[in-house]
Formats: C-alpha cells, structure tokens, sequence
C-alpha cells in the first residue's frame, strides 16, 4: 500500500472577501480609535463637572468604550452589506449612519439625567461618529 499526500489548497480570496476584510479591519481600528476617544472625552467632561448618572446609577468610563466599539462593528457591518448590494455604497451608507446617529441622540435626551448629562452624551455620540463614519465611508465605493 502507498501513501497519499492530501496537500490542501489555498483558494484565493476573491476581490469581495478583501473588500470585507478591510472593511471589517478598518470597522475595528475606527471603532477602538471613537472607543479610546469618547471615553477620554467623557473622563474630561467628568473632570469638568458633568455627573454621567442615569436615573441614579452611574455610567461607568470603560461603558463608554465598550459600547463604542460595539456599535462602531455595527457600522462594519452596515458597510459590508452595504458594498455588496448598494448601487451608491458610500453615499447610501453615509446617509443611514448619520439617521442612526441622529436617532441615538433620541434616549439620551428622554434619560432621568440633568441637561450636561444629557448634552454630553449626544456629544459622546457626535465624537464616535465623526471617527467611524467618514474612515469607513472612505472604504466604499459611489
């Protein structure tokens, strides 16, 4: 009896699998770049005064980036599902982005928060968003 070699082979990545890698990889360094910044910006408001309490409870520093980063991989995603079946990726995904910021101004201004809470975490909103949307934007096509 002989021995066979199976040699597995690489099969190469199609140009729609790059275009998702990069975009899945620019979501995380976009994503961990608003992470790193809305967090300092909300260790600075802290430092200037602004209690980030909610209805009593406190939003911790390390919430800021965490949910930064998890909805900042939302916008990867809208990306890549975007660059498949948009005719205008870009401009389609600048659009939805932007709605959706606008609309996640809409819980902070209803919280059980004093008004610089409030203002500051739609602020919170803005910074996170003028990183992630224009550096993945900037991966789509129009």
């Amino acid at each position: 009896m002989t021995a066979t070699l199976i040699t597995p082979t690489a099969h190469p990545a199609t140009p729609e699998t790059r275009v998702n890698r990069k975009l899945w990889r620019t979501g995380l360094v976009a994503g961990a770049t608003a992470s790193v910044a809305t967090t300092a910006f909300a260790a600075g408001a802290e430092a200037a005064g602004v209690s980030f309490k909610i209805a009593g409870e406190a939003i911790p520093l390390p919430g800021f980036a965490q949910m930064t980063l998890i909805f900042s991989m939302l916008g990867a995603a809208i990306a890549v599902v975007l660059s498949r079946r948009a005719v205008h990726a870009k401009r389609t995904f600048v659009r939805t982005t932007l709605a959706l910021t606008a609309l996640s101004f809409v819980p902070d201004a209803l919280a059980d928060a004093s008004a610089s809470t409030k203002v500051a975490l739609v602020l919170s909103h803005i910074v996170a968003a003028a990183i992630v949307i224009p550096v993945l934007a900037s991966r789509l096509d129009d």
